[in-house]
């Protein structure tokens, strides 16, 4: 049974979301605070987290932060839970690494498909395609793990998702839709300009330079490819 932990601090919200879920199959814990959420996080990590951004004690963004600094976490998906409209609270969100985000009020239906959607990218894929090594860069799809010059490089499920797909795939450029195609799938609820914020996160990961990339390169006007001839 996959376990969910929601920190919220609307009570009403939190029982809508434990009913649902719960009919579904899921396993539910609730926290109603930041401090304590994190806290119950780091103490019984689930299989995913839904997160208000605006929390007591500590903000949902904090959390996020928090959670993608830990090398035993970072993987964890995190569906966040804005206000209708604050498209800069959404951005942000993504920048500290939420992977999606469903806006209130929604309907259970919708969330319970986005939980789903992130539960099934989050798992690992069947067959265990080859490790690439590319300049200083080792990806390995079958345990998700990142190194540049021999240290772990912590990514979230869905950034080693888009990183590999485009270093697999090495000088071609992919639009931002073909991404989410691939990467996201039919079921994404994300826009295309999410990609620049995963494309903007991976580089400030693996590249020296993140404002002149060696390796994840912007083609204007047409999308994003991964040069490996520099390497």
């Amino acid at each position: 049974m996959k376990r969910i932990l929601i920190i919220e601090d609307d009570r009403d919200i939190v029982e809508l979301v434990r009913y649902n879920l719960a009919n579904e199959g899921f396993q539910v814990n609730a926290a109603f605070d930041g401090v304590g959420g994190l806290a119950t996080l780091k103490k019984t990590p689930p299989d995913l987290l839904l997160l208000d951004l605006m929390l007591p004690k500590m903000s949902g963004l904090d959390i996020c932060r928090e959670v993608r600094k830990d090398e035993s976490l970072n993987r964890l998906p995190i569906l966040m839970l804005t206000a209708r409209g604050d498209e800069a609270d959404r951005v942000v969100g993504l920048e500290m690494g939420a992977d999606d985000y469903v806006t209130k009020p929604f309907s259970p239906r919708e969330l319970i498909a986005r939980v789903k959607a992130l539960i099934r990218r989050a798992e690992p894929p069947v067959d265990s395609p080859r490790v690439l090594e590319i300049g200083r860069l080792a990806i390995d799809p079958a345990s998700y793990r990142v190194s540049h010059s021999g240290k772990p490089v912590p990514l979230s499920t869905l950034e080693f998702r888009l990183l590999y797909y485009l270093a697999s795939r090495p000088n071609r450029v992919f639009t931002r839709d073909q991404l989410l195609d691939a990467v996201w799938g039919t079921d994404r609820f994300v826009t295309p300009r999410s990609v620049d914020v995963y494309v903007r996160r991976l580089r400030e990961k693996i590249e020296s330079d993140p404002e002149n990339p060696l390796h994840l390169k912007t083609v204007r006007g047409a999308g994003y490819l991964f040069e490996t001839r520099a390497a």
